[in-house]
């Protein structure tokens, strides 16, 4: 028999929302059905190892180079920054 790590995670995340229950705390009641409506991508979250968190990155660092950029009166300077940021990042140059 194979060994499936989700399925013991299922398990334990059940096992939560039973103490959850059993404690008797109304404002656990609404996290909890936020993680039951959110339940097959939580899971699948330890099953396939997949994230956003590298793009969620690149978002917030355009955000607050395009916050940073009032001086900027025309868009394609703007974009011009965002991907010179994005592809000297990794290296140690000074831009700008």
């Amino acid at each position: 028999e194979t060994y499936h790590p989700e399925n013991s995670i299922k398990e334990e995340l059940y096992a939560f929302y039973q103490d959850v229950e059993d404690a008797g705390l109304p404002a656990l009641n609404k996290a909890v059905q936020t993680l039951k409506n959110w339940q097959t991508e939580i899971l699948n979250s330890f099953t396939f190892g997949y994230t956003n968190g590298p793009i969620e990155g690149l978002n917030n660092q355009t955000k607050v180079i395009k916050r940073n950029a009032f001086g900027f009166r025309r868009y394609d300077r703007l974009r011009s920054k965002i991907l010179l940021h994005h592809q000297t990042k990794n290296q140690n140059i000074q831009v700008g």
